[in-house]
């Protein structure tokens, strides 16, 4: 059973995800009227005056729950070369599964920042922290992956981290009202560069396996 859920279909289902994560958002966006991939988050696109709200949050669940089963195929594919690296991995898959994707979707975000409901806040939380926990995993990738003798993904996903943390910070920034009309205003490019940069390690080690 657990060979069986370590093999090819995981990480293939963790490409559907990461792959899905862009292209959903991309097409819906079509049909939200007035959508700005440049400035406006994904996540705006499930806020509840948005006509794909209910495909979008759904897709976040969906999401959600894809990762925390990639998470689990992490740790087996890893726990051999070292317990500590695949835990943390595991947990950190775990916490964005979790907050940027079921809580996310279960708690839309306001199309605007003016007013702030309970869901909004609660999605902001979850959301938040799992950002800050994925910003981690190309780290902790690049660690494991140098530890088992691989030193392409092992440098390429440090390099990925290093740019993480930077689009990690021109992301927050980007919310300051004093960046809105400058480049640094332009949340919806640092949020998909960061996922991007996340995102890479996990497809570079999901190739390898497939």
């Amino acid at each position: 059973m657990m060979s069986l859920w370590s093999a090819k279909f995981g990480w293939i289902l963790l490409v559907i995800a990461i792959v899905g994560d862009f292209l959903i958002a991309y097409i819906l966006a079509f049909y939200y009227s007035g959508y700005n991939h440049m400035k406006q988050v994904m996540s705006v696109l499930g806020n509840p005056k948005s006509p794909v709200a209910f495909f979008y949050n759904m897709w976040l669940i969906i999401f959600g729950i894809l990762i925390c089963s990639a998470s689990v195929n992490f740790y087996h594919t890893y726990c051999k070369v070292s317990q500590s690296y695949a835990r943390i991995g595991l947990i950190i898959l775990l916490i964005f599964g979790i907050g940027a994707g079921i809580i996310a979707g279960v708690f839309s975000v306001n199309e605007g920042r003016e007013i702030e409901t309970l869901a909004s806040k609660i999605h902001g939380i979850g959301a938040g922290l799992g950002f800050m926990a994925l910003t981690f995993l190309p780290l902790v990738i690049g660690l494991i992956s140098f530890k088992n003798s691989d030193s392409v993904i092992g440098t390429a996903s440090i390099i990925f981290f290093i740019m993480s943390i930077v689009f990690f910070v021109l992301f927050i920034m980007s919310e300051k009202e004093i960046f809105q009309d400058s480049i640094i205003g332009l949340s919806g490019l640092w949020q998909r560069l960061l996922l991007a940069s996340m995102y890479m390690p996990l497809l570079l080690i999901a190739q390898k396996y497939i």
